[in-house]
């Protein structure tokens, strides 16, 4: 009898499960369930859509109709998984017509995603405060901007509040950013670095506000302005980047249970603690390569990933997850900023003792034309010497730098074989000095 796969959620952790699922089994007979109208499209695209770079939502679409065919894996769309039996072995659907069907599985992959939420503030029963997670929730931002709205509020200054700010602002609205941390991009920088981003963005004529927790929504039945520190911020559009939540309620529902991060607990092969059942993608969580300790980054790339791994086992293969840097990248009018493993703070908050080392460089050789500024932040473990994180601020280069300096901390290379690398130089393309090498030296010499 061929193996019954069922993979709950079809974006990008779940139909690379699937595609990794139909790899390992040719005759398996493998469903994948979204609630949502298209399945496979990158989230991540989103922003950028709204700003007007991708011309159209649909543009988005990664894998079309025709890419489930081929593979012969039965997409339900528009269906919701409204209940797991882990000793049945099925799930309870409905479709959008109300019709009510239970599938038998042997292997179950959940991949149900996270969702947009909004703290306790008074009034946020009100209508008006759009969120960004998905193509219907973009094309009422869009619709919004085309009705004429001249102002939006967006409340948040992690990635997506940010890049959201941006593309809004290439449309010609004007933006503030409210943050009630005292920083923006929180997750991604630590202060020093954060600070020259935020000045980029103010330049560019952004208005951000730190410290600034919101405080009510105001308006009668329609969100018309809000209260933030004690000031009330009037506008004509207003988006909640308050930042997401694993969706593991399914999980919960079924007796699987969660981790310490609050998202679905998984070994190393993305399994939960309930045989036969995995768990990938923003609602589960894996460990740091660093600590060793259970996170939940929700990333597009960790998705990916996971999904690979728990696709490939429920398809009866082994494979094993490595564990999570939360390396990620972005670009902010003309400034792009990255980072890997560690910050600085979130080391100290993990209790190990670090030096960093700080240089700013150029792009080009300095009198090559068109030369633009890199900042670089290296933060290694004092005792072991190992790199555990970097940060990187430029105009332009930032990405693979970021990816080399992944690459260096998953082999445990230390600041002091950094310090040593052999790099690449033409004076159109980098310094003579890679800036990476130089922030290696500025570590040793603290260490000295």
């Amino acid at each position: 009898m061929a193996r019954r796969v069922i993979v709950i959620g079809a974006n990008a952790s779940g139909v690379e499960a699937a595609s990794s699922a139909r790899k390992k089994d040719r005759t398996a007979e493998i469903t994948l369930i979204t609630q949502e109208k298209n399945a496979g499209y990158s989230r991540c695209g989103l922003p950028f859509v709204i700003g007007g770079q991708i011309q159209k939502f649909s543009d988005l679409i990664v894998y079309p109709p025709a890419y489930f065919q081929m593979l012969k894996l039965n997409l339900r769309s528009e269906t919701k998984a409204t209940a797991i039996n882990t000793k049945e072995k099925t799930v309870t659907i409905q479709t959008k017509e109300g019709t009510t069907e239970t599938l038998p599985y042997d292997s179950l992959v959940i991949a149900t995603g996270a969702d947009s939420f909004t703290p306790p503030i008074k009034g946020r029963e009100k209508l008006g405060v759009l969120s960004l997670r998905g193509i219907e929730d973009g094309e009422k931002i869009d619709a919004a901007v085309k009705a004429g709205a001249k102002s939006a509020v967006i409340m948040g200054a992690g990635l997506i509040g940010l890049e959201v700010g941006v593309g809004l602002m290439e449309r010609g609205l004007k933006v503030t950013i409210v943050e009630m941390l005292p920083q923006i991009l929180p997750q991604l920088l630590d202060a020093d670095m954060a600070k020259l981003v935020q000045e980029h963005l103010e330049e560019k004529g952004m208005r951000i506000l730190t410290s600034k927790g919101v405080e009510e929504f105001l308006g009668e039945d329609k969100v018309t302005a809000i209260m933030a520190g004690g000031e009330k911020i009037e506008a004509d559009l207003f988006i909640s980047a308050f930042g997401v939540r694993a969706n593991t309620k399914l999980a919960v529902d079924s007796g699987i249970p969660l981790g310490e991060t609050r998202a679905i607990k998984t070994n190393l092969r993305m399994e939960t603690d309930v045989k036969d059942v995995y768990a990938v993608g923003d609602c589960a969580e894996a460990a740091s390569i660093i600590t060793h300790r259970p996170m939940c980054a929700q990333l597009g790339t960790i998705a990916v990933r996971q999904g690979k791994v728990g696709g490939a086992n429920a398809g009866g293969d082994y494979s094993q997850f490595t564990g999570i840097l939360a390396s990620a990248v972005t670009r902010l009018f003309e400034i792009e900023a990255g980072n890997t493993g560690l910050t600085e703070t979130a080391a100290i908050r993990n209790r190990m003792e670090v030096i960093t080392g700080t240089i700013s460089s150029k792009t080009k050789a300095d009198y090559f034309p068109g030369a633009k500024p890199i900042k670089i932040k290296l933060v290694v473990e004092k005792e072991s010497q190992r790199i555990v994180g970097a940060q990187i601020i430029g105009g332009e280069e930032v990405t693979q730098r970021i990816n080399c300096i992944s690459f260096a901390i998953q082999k445990g290379m230390t600041v002091r074989e950094l310090a040593k690398a052999d790099t690449a130089y033409a004076p159109p393309l980098c310094e003579t000095w890679e800036p990476m090498v130089l922030a290696a030296e500025m570590v040793l010499m603290k260490l000295r």
